[in-house]
């Protein structure tokens, strides 16, 4: 019913940049947020940045001042720039979807992504 294109990963050095984009198609009557999360190996997924429809924004403490997360409503896609990049931001990133898709009633969904992988290099 909703499907999530995410792409943008990649390996970069530290101290380098990516922008990962997220991209909600299908059977969408609203959004109530999108976000970003990621797995390292051996790791528990947790949560990077989130957005909600309307705008507010929550960090993992860990990517504050480096990440920016936004979204474009038209386009229901959601952007990740990550900026000054560690070592230890190296993870499978998956975006996901938690919103309400067409049909009686409306039927509130909750999508995850295949993933991107970040690689950051010291």
């Amino acid at each position: 019913q909703v499907q999530l294109v995410e792409s943008g990963g990649g390996l970069v050095q530290a101290g380098g940049s990516l922008r990962l984009s997220c991209a909600a198609s299908g059977s969408i009557f609203s959004i109530n947020a999108m976000g970003w999360y990621r797995q390292a190996p051996g790791k528990q997924r947790e949560l990077v940045a989130a957005i909600t429809s309307g705008g507010n924004t929550n960090y993992a403490d860990s990517v504050k001042g480096r990440f920016t997360i936004s979204r474009d409503n038209a386009k229901n896609t959601v952007y990740l720039v990550m900026n000054s990049l560690k070592p230890e931001d190296t993870a499978l990133y998956y975006c996901r979807f938690a919103g309400v898709v067409r049909g009686p009633g409306g039927v509130a969904v909750d999508y995850w992504g295949q993933g991107t992988q970040v690689t950051v290099s010291s």
